[in-house]
């Protein structure tokens, strides 16, 4: 999708969900476009363009993550998020740092893997549609099988037989769905035991690899199981599906997409950062980088699907950065990091416009919610502008946790009435200021109880 779409046109697609952060937004949109132009590349020098990492800096709740999240999704990309103070360094317990570019690989041979089952689809329903009245009807199927080679020629299926008519009378009622709860005997396969090879901390990409290795050796048993026709259906379009997939082109597609499109996010960079006055005591910390340093700077990891390049894999690293700056980073580190970009932190306005904005807005999925009870909401101009206003002073006496703070501010608002919503069917409420003053008036009066309920 990224080859359509200009640097400024990617600034107004994730400004339907992200308020503010220009700067931020303005610096992922040239990144992405890079990539685009670096397609265009003779070979020879596409190969030596490697993208350029970033860090974000700013407080929790500005949008740092959802950034990084909605422009995976615009370009089409695999997308892996982690937390860097997850992993430690190599000969301690904890994840290993390559892990993330297998999970990385792992969400992009999934994704490669919808959409090839989205494009044979009605080719499976119509393979499913006939094992499903193979199961209701047996034996009643005279004409060539879907799939065999007189059925393949033309690709459309046989005219029916008369000897057909009451396989063609089931179909018919299938497709009207009068046969959904009737009950019908299905073959399949039982998944292999699962073996808790390995139950220490840090070692789950050696169980999960040593766990398919057993599931190769050892063949899957099958059993007959009743169900209803309905799920029965499910099941063998799935099935069908999964035949008529070529894994090995899955798994080639996935690998091609992830080393040139694929994105990692290294949220919490900053806590693996040593202090510059105490080195001594974060040993630990700085192992964490140097490990990060060869898969950021590009090296070659090895995954159930086979090798994988992560020289054009781009990093978005992300941290607050309140006790540690970027240059507490060990030198080569902060040097795979060439571009830096502040967000800044929200305002009363700011607040707002996350309010009335963006698409997925909370005041338009809690009129959703109570909707579903035959309540009506409505937010008054007002009384939107009260719990902004709310959320930037409370984000000032306490802990500054940006836009995350409307969370809590609406579900107290909105507590009372999310409770007696059932019993208030086919009601309107209007919330205007005194409403959101009366709910907050409590927090307003006792600072402490803010403090811990907030």
């Amino acid at each position: 999708m990224e080859e359509s779409l200009t640097p400024r046109q990617i600034v107004k697609e994730l400004d339907k969900y992200i308020v503010g952060q220009d700067e931020a937004k303005k610096m992922v949109a040239v990144a992405l476009r890079n990539r685009w132009r670096r397609k265009k590349l003779p070979p020879e020098l596409r190969e030596e363009v490697a993208p350029k990492n970033i860090i974000m800096i700013g407080p929790t709740g500005v949008g740092k993550t959802e950034i990084a999240r909605r422009l995976a999704k615009l370009a089409g990309s695999p997308f892996f998020k982690v937390e860097a103070s997850k992993f430690t360094e190599v000969g301690y317990v904890g994840r290993d740092v390559e892990s993330m570019v297998r999970d990385l690989m792992e969400i992009g041979v999934n994704m490669v893997r919808k959409e090839e089952q989205e494009r044979v689809k009605e080719k499976a329903k119509m393979l499913a549609e006939e094992a499903l009245l193979d199961l209701l009807l047996p034996g009643s199927r005279k004409t060539p099988k879907f799939g065999s080679p007189q059925f393949m020629e033309n690709n459309e299926p046989p005219t029916p037989q008369p000897q057909e008519s009451t396989r063609e009378k089931f179909r018919e009622l299938w497709r009207q769905g009068k046969l959904n709860n009737r009950m019908v005997e299905v073959e399949v396969e039982i998944p292999s035991v699962h073996v808790g090879v390995m139950s220490m901390p840090g070692m789950e990409d050696m169980e999960m690899q040593l766990q398919e290795m057993f599931s190769k050796m050892f063949p899957k048993k099958k059993k007959v199981r009743k169900m209803k026709v309905k799920d029965a259906y499910e099941y063998l379009l799935q099935r069908e599906s999964e035949r008529l997939i070529d894994q090995d082109k899955v798994i080639e597609m996935a690998k091609e997409r992830v080393e040139q499109t694929g994105i990692i996010f290294l949220d919490e960079i900053d806590k693996i950062c040593s202090k510059g006055d105490n080195r001594q005591a974060d040993v630990s910390r700085e192992g964490v980088q140097r490990d990060l340093l060869p898969v950021v700077e590009g090296c070659v990891v090895n995954t159930k699907y086979g090798m994988i390049k992560t020289d054009h894999i781009l990093f978005i690293a992300a941290g607050a950065f309140h006790y540690a700056k970027p240059s507490d980073l060990i030198p080569e580190l902060q040097g795979r990091f060439p571009l830096r970009v502040e967000l800044s932190p929200l305002t009363k306005d700011d607040f707002y416009k996350i309010l009335t904005e963006p698409r997925n807005a909370l005041t338009v999925q809690y009129k959703a919610l109570l909707e579903t009870e035959g309540l009506e909401i409505e937010f008054t101009d007002d009384a939107l502008y009260e719990i902004a206003s709310f959320a930037e002073k409370i984000n000032e006496e306490t802990e500054n946790i940006g836009a995350r703070r409307l969370y809590t501010l609406m579900e107290r608002v909105l507590h009372d009435l999310s409770f007696e919503a059932p019993e208030r069917k086919g009601e309107k409420v209007v919330i205007d200021a005194e409403y959101v003053k009366d709910k907050l008036k409590e927090f307003q009066e006792d600072r402490d109880l803010s403090r811990y309920i907030l």
